[in-house]
């Protein structure tokens, strides 16, 4: 098989070139002021700068990078800090009755019972408040880490994210890239067919003077000559189209963009590499950004597994604690003083709660971590069909390729013997006409065959995420 590939795509490029390097020969000699020519490489590489689906995707992957430093603060210590000031009125002294005649009894410690006269009470106006606090957690039923390790995968889906969209914007203007390819292919055999049809109007026009040609038949070959540069008319205006969506995507408004047509036959030249479905089947397992992110979400599952857990394990965090404040209120009258205290502790943190409310939600992510290993699964198997699905599509753009260089050799022939017979008036106008159209749809199926075969390629390599 594979020296089958090779044998064609060398027959392929050599029937190929003096189309192509028509093209590339026809550019070269005079290239417009504000026109560039550019290989598909090069096109790959405007589309990572201005791409703006490639720029969202970028623009994501930095607030997944960003999650992932904001997650990892939970391992640094809690710092608090406050300061306030307040003014205190006098305070107003009144029986259990709500009466402010009389006096309450207050007891002072190693004093006893003592009276106060109800009323109004002098008090310190002024208060501040000053508190520093510092807390770390020591163990949080390993949620902390799992929450780290979830924006890690995160980034990690993120990343796979902006190289999914490179390869979707990379494949779309590949099919931008040979469409232009193929209309410029297109436009060549029209013309080789307008020129073709020229020489045989002044053929007939010359043998009209001499009465040997029916007029009828001369109109009727104009005729063919007028939808001829219709068709050319159509395929300008299918180029302008295509240029246009092309630069928009690059934001090259207003420049002309040639296709490297020298490019393009060195890539037909290496399509013998793609011999075999195994090696493609390989390189998909390996790079294919669909499997990648399943198994990303697979491991984002088994931390959600952990996360969930942790709510049902003591949480311990160690604190400390500096107040400075006045007045001191804690007594019954205020003392006119400042007063300083701090602590240390361990504090212990359990839900009761989470022994019959937790395990439900523990049922429910170990089984959508189950739901994730399928899906990874799932990926697999669609990957490995899609890439053997356009290993056989690329296969028979091959035969393809094969059958129409057949039929362009048999169509020419045709031609070249109804063309003869029509001369000696052994054939009549219609047959000259038939042959004529046979060739040209022979040419145009060739020339489609060809680009079909090197988007076949470009399919392949889009399945299995190399482009």
């Amino acid at each position: 098989m594979k020296q089958q590939i090779f044998h064609v795509g060398l027959v392929c490029l050599m029937v190929i070139n003096p189309y192509f390097l028509s093209a590339q020969q026809t550019s070269a000699q005079a290239p417009a002021q504000d026109s560039v020519m550019l290989d598909l490489d090069a096109i790959y590489r405007l589309a990572d700068e201005e791409s703006r689906v490639i720029r969202v995707s970028e623009a994501s992957l930095r607030a997944a990078s960003e999650n992932v430093k904001q997650a990892k603060n939970a391992l640094t210590p809690h710092l608090n800090v406050s300061i306030s000031g307040s003014y205190t009125g006098d305070a107003t002294l009144m029986s259990r009755s709500f009466s402010t005649s009389g006096q309450t009894e207050v007891i002072y410690a190693g004093l006893g019972p003592q009276y106060i006269n109800n009323g109004q009470q002098p008090a310190p106006h002024w208060g501040n408040m000053f508190s520093f606090e510092a807390s770390q957690v020591i163990y949080a039923g390993g949620a902390i880490l799992a929450g780290i390790e979830m924006t890690k995968i995160g980034e990690r889906i993120a990343e796979l994210d902006v190289a999914k969209s490179r390869q979707e914007v990379r494949f779309m203007l590949t099919g931008y890239y040979l469409d232009l390819v193929k209309l410029q292919n297109q436009i060549q055999v029209i013309d080789r067919h307008i020129e073709l049809t020229n020489k045989v109007l002044d053929q007939m026009r010359a043998r009209e003077a001499a009465g040997v040609v029916l007029r009828n038949d001369l109109t009727r070959y104009e005729l063919q000559l007028k939808q001829l540069e219709l068709t050319r008319i159509r395929f300008l205006d299918a180029q302008s189209i295509i240029h246009h969506q092309l630069t928009t995507a690059l934001h090259r408004d207003g420049q002309t963009i040639v296709p490297d047509t020298l490019s393009v036959n060195a890539a037909l030249a290496q399509l013998e590499q793609a011999a075999s479905e195994q090696l493609w089947q390989s390189r998909a397992a390996g790079s294919h950004l669909g499997i990648q992110q399943a198994e990303a979400a697979q491991q984002l599952s088994e931390q959600q597994v952990k996360m969930t857990r942790s709510a049902s394990i003591p949480h311990i965090t160690l604190v400390a604690k500096d107040e400075l404040f006045g007045p001191y209120t804690s007594d019954l009258i205020p003392v006119n003083a400042n007063v300083n205290a701090w602590f240390v502790g361990i504090g212990l943190q359990y839900d009761l709660g989470s022994l019959w409310h937790n395990h439900r939600s523990i049922r429910k992510a170990k089984t959508e971590r189950e739901a994730a290993q399928e899906r990874v699964e799932l990926a697999r198997e669609g990957v490995n069909n899609g890439v053997h699905a356009a290993y056989t599509h690329f296969l028979t753009a091959f035969t393809e390729v094969e059958t129409q260089e057949k039929q362009v050799q048999l169509a020419d022939e045709n031609y070249a013997l109804v063309e003869k017979r029509y001369n000696n008036e052994l054939a009549l106008l219609t047959d000259l006409l038939d042959a004529s159209s046979m060739k040209l749809q022979a040419d145009m199926s060739l020339v489609n065959a060809r680009v079909g075969l090197l988007y076949q390629f470009y399919q392949l390599k889009y399945t299995t995420h190399t482009l």
